[in-house]
């Protein structure tokens, strides 16, 4: 028997000083089974600091021809792409020919500097793609917010990021390592 996705639902208040982004926004997250907690939370980082009314949770790891998240405008054509991880060049290149704009938000510590090294040069011709790398304490320290309801408060500011439940705050400052 397959196991089903586990659901969280998470009420994100946001005050995006760098965009003049303010939004308050009730999603419902859907963590895949081999999904870790660190990860369904670096995706809701990457919804906090790309949000709008537009930008959807995708499949993510359920599906290889969708993204974590995603803005579509009225034609169905997709704006944004937004990537959590490490993903392959192949992967990459497929989303920046499908997309405006393309995010990457990198984490895992060591991993990810591998990662970055091996396919750096790969990736320079993509006008359209970015890549960020979330220091690997930080991300962990985002898995200690993971509940199955939520209620969160995000601060964005001068590209540094706090991501508060009330009780509990994390700090996480993105690293650019590519610059779209």
């Amino acid at each position: 028997m397959a196991l089903k996705a586990t659901i969280f639902k998470a009420d994100l208040q946001i005050a995006d000083m760098d965009r003049n982004y303010y939004g308050d926004h009730s999603l419902t997250i859907a963590r895949h089974p081999s999904e870790t907690d660190e990860r369904m939370m670096v995706r809701l980082l990457a919804f906090a600091l790309n949000a709008s009314d537009t930008l959807a949770f995708c499949k993510g790891l359920s599906s290889e021809e969708e993204p974590d998240l995603w803005q579509k405008d009225l034609t169905d054509a997709i704006e944004m792409w937004v990537e959590v991880g490490l993903p392959d060049e192949q992967r990459l290149r497929k989303a920046c020919n499908r997309s405006k704009k393309v995010t990457v938000y990198a984490y895992g510590g060591r991993g990810a500097d591998v990662w970055w090294k091996q396919i750096e040069n790969k990736l320079t011709r993509f006008d359209n793609l970015t890549v960020y790398n979330l220091p690997g304490d930080s991300s962990e320290l985002l898995a200690t917010l993971a509940q199955r309801t939520m209620r969160l408060q995000c601060t964005i500011q001068e590209s540094t990021v706090w991501l508060s439940d009330g009780e509990k705050s994390v700090e996480v400052e993105p690293v650019v390592w590519k610059q779209g």
